[in-house]
């Protein structure tokens, strides 16, 4: 419905809306994590997703959307968020789906984990996705939220991988997941996670973790990260994705019969068996004993030189793992439909010059029900494809008078709205930079993540009469 394009009364009304949206922004989020390769079962035997897929609800708007239901229903359990989490495309049989149930954490998220998805091997496909549904205990459908792409293989690679096929190598920089298997027993899996300002083993949780390659030529305390596939003997840093908490820089070894390999060099792959040993240390590594972490000193191998014994606890499996963040508000809203497709933005490409400049907005589920917003303002927008958006860039004058003798960058948030007023918002800005601010062949940016370099460069643009830049927040 097109409730607030009818006339320009409700068009101010529409944009009063976003202001106060943009002072207090009443957001939910939906966070899905999970593996990047799924290993395939067969026969009989189910291989459950290990770890398995997670999903946790985050911000403010789902309180304030718990709380209209009840309302509105009276009723605690018709307010209670449940969901089904299955694979795409497997039909829409229950025993392919898994039912979650949503608990609230001491730091107020919701928690939901699919403990038995597997993969049958009469599923030929290479790739899938995961599919999650969630509703209102009153029956009221949010929304369908998809993974991102997960790879098939067969069983975990023995030979030594080729850089060639990195599908399955590790690089630096990418997310991995930490787990424990006693005695190969599914039951005793136990995962790297971070509680309380502590690193533990976790039965039920697990966290991701940002592998780096650190610099061994580097002062000690002193870790210059680098760019790269991850080999074994490498100095690494594993930092918590969601507390920043890290571990002391550690060597990643390679693990055979319960052994550390210490003359391997070879990239690290998928479901490795692996050990970290602390950097400088006498032969300690990294060992889980039942919920602690702890450090456990290795003996060297009587036979062999080139290897040290390990325990079990000090075995690890690691595999690489997706995060994909969707986040909406509802708080405009004027309709009960569904949230999805929530669109996903990507990346940003600025073309044109003088008087217009365009935008064009890139990303995944767009449709022709969406409008880009730079801050309180609507832009004029086109539907490209279900993967770009076109926009045109509002003048800045459009931010009122004040902002038409420019003495100072000014960012706003970029933001995508359907048309029954549903925000969607993103990690992108604006920023509307004035020309005498530039001084010949001074850069624009001093101070932006390495990582946006490639897309600093596919989207700046220097304008005759405004000058932009774009970049992500980090």
């Amino acid at each position: 419905p097109l409730c607030f394009r009818s006339n320009p009364y409700q068009a101010d009304l529409l944009r009063d809306g976003v202001r106060r949206y943009l002072q207090l922004p009443g957001d939910q989020t939906v966070l899905i994590l999970h593996a990047k390769v799924a290993q395939k079962s067969y026969g009989n035997e189910k291989r459950f997703f290990c770890p398995p897929p997670c999903v946790y609800l985050t911000g403010p708007g789902w309180k304030l959307k718990q709380e209209q239901i009840k309302g509105r229903d009276a009723g605690e359990t018709g307010s209670r968020v449940c969901g089904y989490m299955g694979l795409d495309s497997a039909g829409s049989s229950l025993a392919e789906t898994q039912k979650l149930a949503f608990e609230e954490q001491a730091d107020g998220r919701g928690f939901g984990c699919a403990k038995a998805l597997y993969i049958s091997d009469t599923d030929k496909r290479k790739h899938f996705r995961l599919v999650l549904k969630l509703f209102f205990g009153n029956g009221q459908e949010i929304g369908t939220f998809h993974s991102k792409l997960i790879k098939v293989i067969s069983k975990p690679s023995q030979k030594k991988q080729s850089l060639k096929n990195t599908d399955l190598c590790i690089s630096s920089g990418s997310k991995v997941s930490l787990f424990n298997r006693l005695r190969s027993q599914t039951v005793s899996t136990r995962y790297l996670s971070v509680e309380g300002g502590a690193f533990v083993a976790s039965a039920r949780q697990w966290a991701a973790f940002t592998l780096h390659l650190a610099d061994e030529r580097s002062a000690r305390g002193d870790f210059p990260l680098r760019e790269g596939y991850v080999r074994y003997g490498s100095a690494v840093r594993l930092i918590c994705t969601a507390s920043g908490l890290a571990l002391p820089p550690l060597i990643i070894r390679k693990v055979s019969k319960q052994c550390a390999m210490l003359d391997v060099d070879e990239p690290v792959s998928q479901l490795h068996k692996c050990a970290f040993q602390l950097q400088g240390s006498d032969r300690m590594y990294l060992c889980l004993s039942t919920e602690k972490v702890i450090q456990f000193q290795a003996s060297p191998c009587p036979k062999e030189a080139n290897r040290e014994l390990l325990n079990d606890g000090s075995c690890w499996t690691i595999i690489g793992t997706e995060t994909v963040e969707y986040t909406f508000s509802e708080s405009l809203a004027c309709a009960r439909e569904p949230v999805s497709p929530v669109p996903l933005i990507t990346a940003l490409q600025l073309t044109g010059g003088g008087d217009v400049a365009m935008l064009e907005v890139q990303g995944e589920y767009f449709h022709t029900h969406l409008k880009v917003w730079f801050g309180d303002v609507e832009a004029e927008t086109m539907f490209r494809s279900p993967k770009s958006l076109v926009c045109v860039v509002p003048d800045v004058s459009a931010f009122g008078s004040d902002w038409r003798w420019l003495r100072y960058p000014i960012t706003v948030p970029l933001l995508l709205l359907r048309d029954d007023g549903l925000i969607y918002s993103s990690s992108f800005t604006f920023t509307y930079t004035p020309e005498q601010s530039f001084l010949p062949g001074q850069p624009l940016l001093s101070d932006v993540p390495q990582d946006s370099d490639k897309l600093l460069d596919s989207i700046h643009q220097e304008f005759t009469r405004t000058n932009f830049h774009l970049f992500m927040q980090s």
